[in-house]
C-alpha cells in the first residue's frame, strides 16, 4: 500500500512539473504589458503571414472554443499593419469591421461576422490563390468590399472614425510584440506571450493558456 502510495505521489510530481510553464522556453513575460488585453487571449497576425494562415485555418477552431469556454478568456484578434503592401489598409478595414460587430452584437468567430468574413477573403486570396493585387490598393480594397458588402465610400468615410483610428493605434503598439518571436504571436491576459515553437498539441497549448492565466 505505500509503495503504491509513493508511486501515486511520483506521478503527480511528474505531471505537475511536465504541466509547468518555463519563462523563456515556453513563454515570455511582456516588458511593458498590452492595452485592453487584460481576460483575454490576443492573436497579433498579418495577411501578409504564411504561419499566421495556418494557424487560423489548423490551430484556432480547434482550441479558441476550449480558451473561451473552459478558461472564460475572450479571443482578440490584433492585426500587424508594418507587415503587408496593403496592411495599414487592411488594418483600417478590419478594426471598421470589427466595430460593426461589436455594435450588431456579433462575435468575431461568427460566419456573420464582417471582421471574419473580410480576414478570410484576404487570406483566401493572398495564400490559396496567389494574388497580390498588383493593380493597387484599389483592387485589394475590392476583395473586401466584395466579401463584406460594405461599399468602398462607407469604408473611407469609417476610417476616419474616432473609434476606428483609436483601435488602429492601439494595434500599432503591437509591433513590439510582434518583434519579439514573430508572428502570429499569442498573449494572455496581455501579459504573457507564448512561444509558438513549444506547442506541441492542441491540449498543451490550451494547458499553457491555463497557467498562464493564473500568474499573476
Amino acid at each position: 500500500m505505500f509503495k503504491k502510495t509513493l508511486f501515486a505521489l511520483g506521478l503527480s510530481v511528474i505531471a505537475a512539473t511536465a504541466m509547468a510553464a518555463t519563462e523563456g522556453t515556453d513563454y515570455v513575460k511582456l516588458d511593458k504589458p498590452m492595452v485592453n488585453a487584460e481576460g483575454k487571449l490576443t492573436k497579433i497576425f498579418s495577411y501578409d503571414c504564411p504561419f499566421c494562415f495556418k494557424y487560423d485555418v489548423g490551430v484556432d477552431p480547434k482550441v479558441l472554443p476550449r480558451i473561451e469556454k473552459e478558461l472564460g478568456l475572450a479571443f482578440n484578434p490584433v492585426h500587424l499593419e508594418t507587415k503587408g503592401k496593403y496592411g495599414r489598409v487592411a488594418s483600417e478595414f478590419l478594426a471598421m469591421c470589427m466595430l460593426k460587430d461589436k455594435a450588431a452584437g456579433v462575435s468575431i468567430e461568427s460566419k456573420d461576422s464582417l471582421f471574419k468574413k473580410a480576414k478570410d477573403a484576404i487570406y483566401q486570396a493572398y495564400h490559396k490563390k496567389g494574388e497580390r493585387w498588383t493593380s493597387g490598393e484599389a483592387a485589394f480594397l475590392k476583395t473586401l468590399t466584395d466579401a463584406t458588402g460594405i461599399s468602398l465610400d462607407e469604408f473611407n468615410k469609417a476610417k476616419n472614425d474616432e473609434a476606428v483610428k483609436a483601435l488602429c493605434a492601439e494595434w500599432k503598439t503591437s509591433y513590439d510584440v510582434a518583434k519579439i518571436q514573430g508572428i502570429p504571436a499569442y498573449v494572455v491576459n496581455g501579459k504573457y506571450l507564448i512561444m509558438t515553437k513549444s506547442i506541441r498539441n492542441f491540449d498543451g497549448m490550451v494547458n499553457l493558456v491555463k497557467e498562464l492565466k493564473e500568474m499573476k
